[in-house]
C-alpha cells in the first residue's frame, strides 16, 4: 500500500554512494515504511514486519546484485 505517513518519522538511511537508496521507518502500527532517498515527497511503500523480514531474509541469501551494494 503507498501512502505518505506524517514527516516526523524517524527515516534512517544506510550509507552509500550509488545514488540508488531508501530510506526505511518504523510505523507507529508496527508497519515498515520504505521510501526513495532522492524523492522524499514522494510515494512511500508499507509493508508488514513480517513481510519486511522475508524481504531482508531473501536479501542475505541471495548476496548483492548490483555493483556497490551488499547484504545487511
Amino acid at each position: 500500500m503507498m501512502s505518505n505517513p506524517q514527516p516526523e518519522l524517524c527515516w534512517k538511511t544506510p550509507s552509500c554512494n550509488n545514488g540508488s537508496c531508501i530510506a526505511v521507518a518504523m510505523l507507529p502500527d508496527g508497519r515498515i515504511a520504505v521510501r526513495d532517498t532522492k524523492h522524499r515527497d514522494g510515494p512511500v511503500l508499507n509493508f508488514s514486519a513480517e513481510a519486511w523480514e522475508d524481504f531482508i531474509e531473501k536479501l542475505k541469501k541471495s548476496g548483492p546484485s548490483t555493483p556497490g551494494v551488499t547484504s545487511a
